[in-house]
């Protein structure tokens, strides 16, 4: 059950990372890759697949998984070590509006938490491309900690890590299974589906005023 608050007072909000600020999709590079949708479908279904990739953000190193699935699949090896040397071209860019809101946040000194499932290595190459991403006080990257969302070690940790309150601590998800856990835990919560949305919650707690968000 997702939990969500108008009373609650705020001390810090947290952010998931991809989904609400980087628009992250490997649809992006392999459209350029495979020209067949079908194909390319059938790829991401059968070789670099979810599954393949959630070891990436346990914290197993590209060196570690690509030689592995290239053997397996020699075939689609070009597209495979894609993954690796040209992750960058999976990035769609920016939700702008929320980066906004984040902005905002950070110049009135609201502490400011990152929460991600990422691999650490792309971690790094999107910390570098995306100067966002250091208005943040901190960040717990789930490849550079082995522990990955929903697992309820994970938000053990982000309170422990950053000294957090839940019931004061805003969470900020789109991934309903992953908020559900941060509710578990006692967070203030709020599923995020637009910049919109996402401002009129940041009000509903004092966080922003209106003439503060009026280009979202």
């Amino acid at each position: 059950m997702v939990r969500v608050s108008d009373s609650a007072v705020i001390s810090a909000v947290v952010f998931d990372v991809g989904g609400v600020l980087v628009d992250w999709d490997p649809r992006y590079l392999y459209r350029s890759m495979i020209p067949d949708e079908a194909q390319m479908e059938l790829f991401l279904a059968e070789v670099c697949t979810t599954q393949w990739h959630a070891q990436h953000d346990l914290g197993v190193s590209y060196q570690d998984t690509i030689p592995v699935l290239v053997q397996a699949h020699p075939e689609w090896a070009d597209e495979i070590r894609a993954w690796s040397e040209r992750f960058l071209e999976m990035y769609g860019g920016i939700f702008d509006g929320t980066v906004a809101l984040l902005e905002d946040l950070h110049r009135r000194q609201v502490r400011l938490v990152a929460s991600t499932n990422w691999g650490a290595e792309s971690w790094a190459l999107a910390k570098a491309r995306y100067e966002f991403l250091g208005w943040f006080d901190g960040a717990l990257v789930s490849g550079e900690v082995g522990i990955a969302k929903p697992d309820p070690a994970f938000f053990d940790l982000l309170v422990q890590t950053f000294g957090l309150d839940p019931p004061s601590t805003l969470y900020i998800e789109d991934n309903l299974t992953n908020l559900g856990a941060a509710a578990e835990r006692g967070f203030v919560t709020h599923p995020f589906v637009s910049p919109a949305a996402l401002a009129d919650e940041l009000r509903r707690h004092g966080l922003t005023d209106a003439g503060s968000t009026a280009s979202v």
